[in-house]
């Protein structure tokens, strides 16, 4: 029904002299923002937990065949850098607007805004300015997309703590925060966050939301 209705919407714009309006298919989609987190603050059960959090969004919005995996670096034994894990792109939102070319480009000059950083479904994420505010996306990153070198807790555990207890790092999917510096502009690395409870998440702006990228 829905592709029936885009066929007629798009020969209706070209009775009337319009250009077609451009829709992607589910498949060709390689990344968004997750429509909703875990339910239990930064908690996904660990990496994996996230991944498949998700594989069944994007199962969901009927672009499952892909291998998807969640913007999240770890610490410790066996840490992993998220900018290691979400394959070498191009990857494009649920409306086909490229965000970044390859992993260089996505730590660099990407196209990365509330505009084009939606979720599977492609609607827009809440922003500074919205009620509720959920800008602040779950990564526990630096800049370059790497795991910070530190003692402290800057991933909830390993994405594995739900209390007040542990903290982690967030990026702001509309580049937007408080100040006009390079952290409140940060897609990735913007500031910690107050916990790790979906309570603590929501105090700062944020939703448990993760960036979601097909690895392949």
């Amino acid at each position: 029904m829905k592709r029936r209705n885009r066929m007629i919407l798009a020969g209706a714009a070209l009775a009337c002299g319009l250009s077609a309006p451009a829709y992607a298919q589910p498949s060709e989609m390689t990344f968004f923002v997750s429509s909703t987190g875990a339910g239990k603050g930064a908690d996904f059960g660990g990496l994996d937990g996230a991944d498949r959090h998700c594989q069944t969004l994007a199962t969901a919005a009927g672009a499952g065949a892909r291998t998807w995996h969640a913007y999240l670096s770890t610490t410790g034994t066996g840490g992993v850098d998220a900018r290691d894990r979400i394959g070498s792109g191009p990857w494009q939102n649920a409306k086909a607007v490229v965000v970044a070319k390859n992993v260089v480009e996505l730590h660099g000059t990407n196209n990365l805004s509330k505009q084009t950083a939606l979720t599977e479904k492609g609607e827009v994420v809440n922003g500074r300015g919205d009620t509720p505010n959920k800008h602040d996306i779950l990564t526990g990153s630096q800049p370059d997309g790497t795991a910070f070198k530190t003692a402290d807790d800057t991933t909830c555990g390993n994405w594995t703590k739900s209390g007040s207890d542990g903290a982690t790092w967030v990026g702001h999917h509309d580049r937007m925060g408080i100040g006009t510096d390079d952290a409140a502009k940060s897609w990735n690395s913007s500031h910690v966050t107050r916990g790790c409870s979906d309570e603590g998440l929501k105090s700062t702006g944020g939703a448990g939301l993760l960036y979601c990228f097909a690895a392949r």
